[in-house]
């Protein structure tokens, strides 16, 4: 679909192939009409489809959520000893587990949250992890004895009482508390020939409105306009969980009909980019580049994104951020326990090398590289928690992989931008260094698609002297519980784009064996970075004792990101066409191999989580987000339970 973004309150016009304007009226009246019972038909179809999934689904198996199983929070704990027993349990036969129901590749939260909910279900699960630590994306890493996240810089939608939140405590028996950011919880900063100008992203629809519009006072109709699209669009979020579960020859036929696009706005602003429809508000350009600050999140540019997947995030963030109190590997810390109940294990440094397949060509294990051999693990269900790249690209047998269906499948998508990280740590405390929980978005040029471009074309020693734009964002200073674990000292990140071309000549080298050209090229990044960090805040003078930088290749060998892409799918609107969103389900092309996590809903924690859901939901056959709202429903409406 291309074309500007319909207003909701007018229904879309279906135009009818091959119709020539000199057509008999009466013929052109009839064809008009079958478009019409055509969109009439398609709804009842939808309408009875949806009413079995969401009501007629085997309600005779296991309900991961049949009770509230959250319980008085611990206190945080400070036995580094005891979290390294949890979160690094080395790969080993002895480990493995018999009679196992069901093998997950990844620890991210993806994996975590799908082995958790079939945990529940009585299921027994291994998660494999290849890295040393398990999380994935959640996990934390040290240096210089300091600790640094990896990817949960911040998230949305976790008020006590949200859908998100009352789904994390029960995979995790409420043991995960987190902490509110303040507000604002972004600030954008536009640099550039006539000086800095900062504009606050502040928490609550009312006051991210009003910050706006006192930062663009004659452009009030822009900001509103803008905004009632925001919310128009992430109304039909269900339409995409929906989209996942409806058969695809529905789908297809419905998307034929012109019956998604015309009862969705979701669907109908999906294959918009965010650069169209910011070009249809009467905005300057320096408020088209505000409005499109967050695009990083989610690793596409302004005019190759989705406009809906960049409404998904806006919405997600609108009602204030959150961080994990204790960093985030307290994610994998208290998931991790839940999956061990019913005989199930997460094992680290296990290394997925294949997915294994039976003469029909089922999934019916993996092979684990270990001490130089090879272990293979049976098991009825495999669960990739990969990446749709690394999974059909690189761990299913050349045969499958070279498939007809697996072609098609990696043909409709491509990967998001990859970022390059210098992690910084600092002497001094959060308030003696002045450091806040919110993040820095700093941008050199109001037209980011051109700077963009126009970076991302150059070779590396030259773009290191243009690099369009810097996310800052400090990890001590979101931490409530930092102070008390490394007093006196704080980290910064800085996050920035890269070509995973320019590193990739040493991408068959082990990490901190690539030589002097590659640790060169780290060092000009480094050297650009800090330059801009210094101006932006003067006062970390003389306060940094240790610099280090993760490129596209250590995304690549610690997180299994075959093209070192931050946020694996990139979620242009192609991607989101409503027959592509459809394909890109849980079950995969072989049967018996199963996807989780962001590539199958969208990017970030929200998404991971969502995309653990409908997996669960396929496998066990029934439908776990009702299972979980009506859980949530029935606590509510019960006496508050005693959690202290």
């Amino acid at each position: 679909m291309s074309g500007t973004l319909h207003d909701p309150g007018r229904p879309t016009i279906v135009s009818i192939p091959g119709a020539a304007a000199q057509q008999d009226p009466e013929v052109a009246v009839m064809m008009w009409l079958w478009a019409a019972l055509g969109l009439v038909t398609g709804f009842i179809l939808l309408m009875a489809t949806v009413r079995r999934l969401v009501l007629g689904c085997h309600w005779d198996r296991p309900n991961p959520f049949a009770e509230d199983v959250r319980r008085p929070p611990l206190a945080p704990g400070t036995d580094q000893e005891a979290r390294w027993r949890v979160l690094k349990q080395a790969f080993s036969d002895a480990q493995v587990p018999d009679q196992l129901d069901a093998v997950v590749i990844g620890s991210g939260i993806g994996g975590l949250a799908v082995a958790a909910i079939l945990a529940k279900a009585g299921k027994r699960v291994l998660v494999l992890e290849q890295h040393a630590v398990a999380g994935g994306c959640c996990h934390t890493f040290g240096r210089d004895g300091l600790e640094f996240d990896t990817g949960i810089h911040y998230a949305g939608q976790l008020k006590k009482g949200s859908f998100c939140h009352f789904f994390l405590d029960q995979i995790s028996e409420g043991q995960l508390n987190w902490a509110y950011l303040g507000s604002p919880f972004d600030v954008v900063v536009l640099e550039g020939p006539n000086g800095r100008r900062e504009f606050p992203m502040y928490s609550g629809e009312k006051a991210y409105v009003q910050g706006l519009k006192e930062k663009f006072p004659h452009e009030e109709a822009a900001i509103d306009k803008y905004m009632k699209m925001v919310k128009e669009v992430t109304k039909g979020t269900l339409h995409l969980v929906l989209l996942k579960i409806i058969p695809l020859p529905m789908v297809r036929l419905l998307d034929r009909l012109g019956v998604l696009a015309f009862f969705s706005p979701f669907m109908r602003a999906a294959t918009q980019s965010l650069a169209d429809v910011l070009s249809q508000l009467p905005a300057s350009q320096e408020l088209k580049a505000v409005l499109s600050y967050i695009h990083p999140i989610y690793g596409v540019i302004p005019k190759n994104a989705s406009f809906s997947i960049h409404a998904l995030l806006i919405n997600y963030f609108l009602e204030g951020t959150f961080y994990p109190r204790g960093g985030s590997s307290e994610i994998a810390f208290h998931i991790i326990p839940v999956i061990q109940q019913t005989g199930g294990a997460v094992l680290t440094s296990a290394t997925v090398k294949s997915v294994l397949l039976d003469s029909a060509g089922r999934a019916c294990g993996v092979r684990v590289k270990k001490n130089g051999g090879l272990v293979d693990i049976f098991s009825p269900i495999v669960i990739s928690n990969a990446g749709i790249f690394h999974t059909y690209e690189r761990l299913l047998p050349e045969k499958a992989r070279c498939s007809p269906g697996i072609q098609s499948y990696l043909g409709m998508v491509q990967p998001g931008v990859s970022t390059l990280c210098v992690f910084i740590c600092l002497r001094g405390s959060k308030k003696n260094l002045g450091l806040e929980a919110n993040n820095c978005y700093i941008y050199f040029d109001t037209d980011i698609d051109q700077a963009m471009e126009r970076y991302l074309s150059l070779s590396r020693d030259q773009a290191v002297e243009h690099i369009p734009y810097f996310f800052i964002t400090s990890p001590s200073a979101k931490d409530p519980t930092w102070k008390d674990r490394f007093p006196d000292q704080s980290t910064l990140m800085m996050m920035l784009p890269a070509r995973y071309e320019w590193f990739e000549e040493w991408q068959s080298e082990p990490p901190h064996k690539t030589g002097s050209d590659y640790e060169a090229l780290k060092d000009s990044f480094i050297d650009a970075s800090m330059s801009v960090l210094m101006k932006l805040y003067p006062q970390l003078e003389g306060k940094v004792h240790n610099v280090s930088v993760g490129s596209p290749l250590s995304r690549q060998f610690f997180l299994a990101a075959p093209h070192g892409e931050t946020c694996g799918v990139g979620h242009n609107p192609n991607h989101l066409q409503p027959h592509v969103l459809a394909t890109v389900r849980a079950q995969s092309p072989i049967p018996n191999l199963y996807l989780t996590g962001q590539d199958v809903f969208t990017c970030g924690l929200f998404g991971a989580l969502h995309g653990a859901l409908l997996c669960s939901s396929t496998i066990l056959q029934r439908n776990v987000h009702l299972d979980l709202l009506q859980l949530q429903s029935r606590v509510s409406a019960a006496p508050p339970k005693r959690m202290n």
